[in-house]
This record gives C-alpha cells, structure tokens and sequence, in this order.
C-alpha cells in the first residue's frame, strides 16, 4: 500500500438501495448542502466554510475525538454495526472452537474485561520483559528486536516482504528507517513552539512508563534520558519524510551478503531466522546510511540503554491492550499532548475498534453478510467506468505531452485493476488462536499472525487478488506495484440522505471524484508516474514530456506550501504533491463524468441549487472535518496527505469552473491569476 486517500468515500451508497427516484428533498425537507453553508462567509474567499461552517458552528468537536464532521458521523455508523457484530459473537454460548464469530466474541470479551485488565496490570507481559532483562549481548537484543517486530512494533528499523518495485512478479525482503516513537524526524529538532512542547513533555512520558514497568523513580528518569537519546541519534540519521518519497531515490537493491558487510555489528543470519524467512539472497534497503549509521550505534550506545529502549518499544505497542493505568499514560502523550484530544473513547467504542483493527479480516465476512447491500459492487464499478472514459479522454486532449507518451499513458490507464466492495477470497486464519484469557496476548498473536503472514509471501507468486483492506474501512488506496485501485464497501449512511438516492452531482463529486478519480490521479501523479502498467519501476516518458509534467507538478508544490495550516506553520508542499495532484485530477475527472448525467445536461436545480453548485458543495462536503489545531500540527508534520480545509480550497482555486459558478473575482482570498492555476491531467 503506498498511497491512502484518507476517509470519504462512498456518499449515500446506503441510499442507493431504498429509492428509485432521485431526492429533490431529504427525509428532513432541509437539503443538506443548503443547511451547512454559512452565508456570513463569502464562497470565493474560504469555500470550506462557507459550505461547511454552519455545521462545525452546530456541533463542536466531542472531548474523545480528534475532529468532527462527515467522517466521523460515518465511522460512528460503523463501529455501531461492528459493535453489533462483536456483541452478539461474544453472547453465543455454543460457537464453534475456531469459528470467525467465536474469535471475534473472545476478543471482543477479553477487551471489555476490565476488572480483570487492571488487576494484571502488565503481569502478561512479564515473560517478555524478562528476556529483555537477559539480554547479554548484541545477539539477544537481535533476537528480542525481531520478536517485537512480530508482536507489537517495529524498533530499530521497518522491515517487511512487498512486491519488488522493479519486478512486480516477485516479492522482496524491504528494509527501512524507522525506530522512532514520535510521529517523524521533525518532531526531535524543529523549534516552534508545538514541536518544543511536545519534545520537552516526551522524557517525562518516557519515566511515567518506565514506573509503569516496575522501576524506581530514579532508574526511570535515568531510562528515560537514555531512550530519548538515542531515538534522537536514530532521528539524526533519518531521511526527512519528504526525501522517502521517491521509489528510484528508496530502492537500493543489494545481496545480504552486502549487507552484512555494511553492518558488521548486527546478525542479519539470525534476525532472518528468528523472523522465520529462509533463502534470503537480496534485500532493498531504502536508506542505507540509516542501516550504516545503526551499526555504529549499536556499539556506540550501552547494551542496557538499547534493552530499555527494547521495552518501551514493547509497552508502547500494547498500551491500548493492557491496564486502564498504562492506557491512559499512552493516551495522554499520543492523543492529547499530541493531537489535544481531551478524554479517552467509551471502552466499548475503543475495544469494538481494536477487534476491528486485529481481526478485521474476520469481522469483514461477517460483516458482509449482515450488513453490506446487495449492488454495491456494480454500482461502484458503474461509476469507475464513467471516470475511466473521462480519464482517457482527458489524456488525449493534453496539449503538453507527446503522442508517444499519450500511448503508454492510456496503455496503463487501460490496465489499471478495480477493486470494489469486498474480496472473492479471503484470508484463511484457522491457525489464528484468540481466547478469553487475555486481551494483550490477543491481540500478540492478532499481530504475530499478520506478521508471519506477510513473512510467508516470500518466494511464493504475487496474488494480484489481494486486499490491503476490510469491506468495513472507511478508505480506500492506489497501489503503483499491482496498478490497481481498491474501494472498500462501507454500508454508510450520509446523515441528510436517508432513505433518499443522493442525486449525481454528490455522486460524482465524492464517489467519482474524490475516491475513483483521486485513486486513478495516483498512477500519474509524481511518483505514481514512475511505474509503468505492469507495476514496475520504468522510465515510460519521454524526456520532453518528462520536463513539462514535473514543471507543472512544481507548482502545485509552490502553491500549497504558500497555505498556513495553524499558527503559522506552513502545509509541506513537497512531501503532499503526491496527495495534492490526486485531488486536483480527482475533482476534474469528477466533473467532466458529471457533465455526461441527465442533471447537467437539463440543468436540473434541486433545493434551488444549480448542478454546477451542487457538485461543488458536494466536493466540500466529502472534507467536512473540523479538526483540532494539535492534531493539524500533527499531521503537517508526519502525513502526507494536507489538512481537510486545503484539499477543498486548493483544488477548488486551480478551476475556472468553480469561478464562474460562485462568482470568485480578483480580490477573493481564493482567486489566482490563470498564470498560477494548475493544469496537469
């Protein structure tokens, strides 16, 4: 999975199944659109508020959460058909040993346990604690990492079996950077004063866990110290996020025997073993001189400083599993020092989502059954197909690329694999053992399987009819290496379009062009571009061509690190190019598929909306999100995908289309002369 639209998908697809006709009012009488536009701002100065403000004025953000808005009302209808799922599998008494309804009722049972969570505190963690503390040399804490790699993290670096960029047919072993406890790199150097903050508060939930574990005050502040030092020396040598980006720039393909070589001080013979891969020959290593740099650190740093660091490692990754005590020490530094969430979730909503996230797989075919309407697929393959059609055509309008390239293009936009609803096969996890006992050992072996799973890929053929994720996730992704975009089928209900279908401008503008169309742009967008219709790391541009498309694409670097997205911390343009280009072709294939339904055509008005207005009302709706400002800093900082607002306003402000609709003049905040106004796809 390499690129992830996050969450808004699938308008009113419940809707879809109760009516015929289209709704010229909702069940309310209040059209939606027309309810949340907050007339006190003008449209072409910030079109998010103006078509969203009313309702962030009507419902503030809840204490538990990070934002509010479509997503989370959506995801709350979600977890409440899942929760239905978990409690009903955990009330059956006679469900079969091994069954999906049996391991999603012991899961879901030992999570809402809490008399029994606190009263172990971390007791079923003490038996991995202890090998921590026998560590004696660089060849336990080698066998101790790759035990943590299976069960809770991923400590001193990433390491995973993908396909091989260059040779999609065939997986390869990838490693990476990685280590690191804060959210990025940045988070241990910059100097706002957000990122000072939560570096000056991180040592000190550094020695609230380390007293969780058992240690004295003082051997905890000393633990603390240490750890955040050498995550420090591992951040040091880290590439910026934006610098991991790019495939050819991340793809160093070596044999192990290099490898070890270039890492003297690290048994990569053992760590391979205790993984449970065998006839490893070649690895690719994203960023060598991280592994180098490790190497050094590995002799450098104190074997006790790395076992304490093995141990928060451990803890961190289980802290949603384990007593209230240890939960709420995590909460308070990862939710709300960091994202200014002010009180944990209701633990049934919590535990339903942790037996989501574990066995999703499990909780997806039962939630398909029970829940999924029949038609989905073919209504969602109905609207790709329509955004494909545009899509082709658009590529052979452009005035800017060669009919050379032209060819290739459409030769991959050709290719490109749907995949929408739910998998035809799923994965078998008979061997996935989950009991009553313990919640944490649960979900260890939830994640020891995930794990040995991905591990067992190795050697074997690529399955091109995998999914990455649950018919019950609300997302949805672009995967370059398999040229196939994968649509999960949500059973949603849009709050103002129940019982009514959505009419086609919502329906292009979010479904069309906010999912299909944004996950179609990602094979072309900046490094999308760089993999050819079989998913391999190719050069299929001419060198013309080449030029004039990442001149364009530099512009829309330019455009958004001109945005402040809090305080006066500016959106990375660099690093959300990628994103940024999705959205901007996604609203355009949108629109151009809009312009073909019989709305467009007769001009049909609805709640005294025009279609032209009503797709671009649409397209904010799809990001109506009032998000936190911590969370904002957030997700500046470490995702490469802009704040909500932004991916309303910058796309918006690249079309004359939506000019002339909201009579956007010289002057508004979000007009731009037509020099400055990107036009890519």
């Amino acid at each position: 999975m390499r690129k992830l639209f996050f969450p808004m998908a699938f308008l009113a697809i419940m809707s879809l199944f109760f009516s015929c006709k289209s709704g010229k009012n909702t069940a309310q009488g209040i059209d939606p659109l027309l309810s949340h536009i907050d007339s006190t701002v003008k449209a072409g100065d910030d079109f998010f508020m103006f078509a969203n403000g009313k309702w962030f004025k009507a419902n503030p953000i809840p204490a538990s959460e990070q934002s509010n808005g479509l997503w989370q009302l959506i995801q709350d209808t979600i977890n409440a058909q899942v929760r239905n799922v978990c409690e009903t599998s955990a009330a059956l008494k006679d469900a079969p040993r091994g069954s999906n309804k049996q391991k999603i009722g012991d899961f879901f049972y030992s999570g809402m346990d809490s008399a029994s969570l606190n009263k172990k505190g971390l007791s079923d963690l003490k038996g991995d604690m202890d090998r921590i503390d026998a560590i004696q040399d660089i060849k336990g804490l080698v066998k101790e990492a790759a035990n943590i790699h299976a069960v809770a993290g991923s400590p001193l670096f990433r390491f995973y079996v993908v396909q091989d960029d260059r040779i999609s047919s065939k997986y390869a072993v990838y490693i990476s950077q990685g280590g690191l406890s804060l959210p990025d790199r940045s988070f241990y150097f910059d100097s706002d004063p957000r990122t000072v903050m939560i570096r000056e508060k991180f040592p000190e939930h550094l020695t609230n866990m380390y007293k969780l574990m058992g240690y004295s005050e003082s051997a905890a502040r000393m633990a603390s110290k240490h750890t955040f030092k050498l995550e420090t020396a591992l951040a040091k040598v880290s590439r910026k996020r934006e610098d991991t980006r790019d495939p050819l720039k991340n793809y160093n393909k070596i044999p192990l025997v290099k490898l070890k070589a270039s890492m003297p001080n690290f048994d990569w013979d053992l760590f391979i073993q205790c993984v449970g891969l065998k006839n490893v020959d070649t690895v690719i290593v994203a960023q060598p001189e991280f592994l180098i740099a490790e190497n050094a650190f590995l002799k450098s740093i104190p074997l006790d400083d790395w076992k304490n660091y093995l141990k928060f490692q451990m803890v961190r990754g289980l802290a949603r599993f384990v007593d209230d005590k240890t939960f709420l020490e995590s909460f308070s530094f990862y939710s709300t020092v960091l994202r200014g969430v002010k009180e944990p979730k209701p633990r049934w909503k919590r535990v339903v989502e942790q037996t989501d996230h574990s066995l999703g797989e499990l909780v997806g075919q039962v939630y398909v059954n029970e829940y999924l309407p029949k038609g989905t697929k073919e209504k969602l393959l109905e609207i790709g197909k329509s955004i494909m059609e545009v899509y082709a055509q658009r590529i052979k309008n452009l005035d800017w690329m060669s009919d050379a390239t032209k060819e290739k293009a459409l030769k991959k936009l050709s290719t490109v694999i749907i995949k929408v609803g739910y998998p035809d096969k799923w994965k078998d996890m008979s061997s996935l053992e989950i009991d009553r006992s313990s919640f944490v050992r649960n979900a260890m072996n939830a994640n020891k399987w995930e794990f040995a799973y991905n591990i067992s890929k190795y050697g074997k053929p690529v399955d091109r009819t995998e999914w990455d994720m649950q018919p019950q996730t609300y997302n949805a992704y672009y995967n370059p290496s398999n040229n196939e975009i994968v649509i999960p089928g949500c059973n949603i209900i849009i709050p103002g379009y129940e019982r009514t279908m959505a009419d086609d401008a919502l329906l292009y503008s979010v479904i069309g062009g906010s999912t299909f169309g944004h996950e179609i742009t990602h094979g072309f967008d900046d490094q999308g571009c760089k993999y050819d219709e079989y998913g391999n790391l190719h050069n299929w541009w001419t060198k013309e061509d080449s030029a004039k498309f990442f001149a364009r694409t530099k512009l829309i670097v330019k455009q958004f690190n001109g945005f402040v997205a809090v305080d006066s911390l500016h959106i990375n343009g660099e690093l959300t190019q990628g994103e940024n280009i999705a959205d901007l072709g996604g609203i355009i294939m949108g629109y151009e598929a809009f312009k073909k339904t019989a709305q467009y055509k007769n001009h049909e008005m609805i709640a005294g909306l025009s279609p032209d207005q009503r797709f671009f009302l649409g397209y904010a709706l799809a990001w109506m999100v009032n998000t936190r400002p911590e969370a904002i800093a957030n997700q500046v900082k470490s995702d490469e995908h802009s704040p909500p607002r932004f991916r309303v306003l910058g796309p918006l402000s690249n079309l004359p289309e939506f000019y002339s609709t909201f009579s956007v003049q010289k002057g508004d905040a979000m007009w731009m002369p037509d020099s400055l106004r990107v036009k890519i796809w």
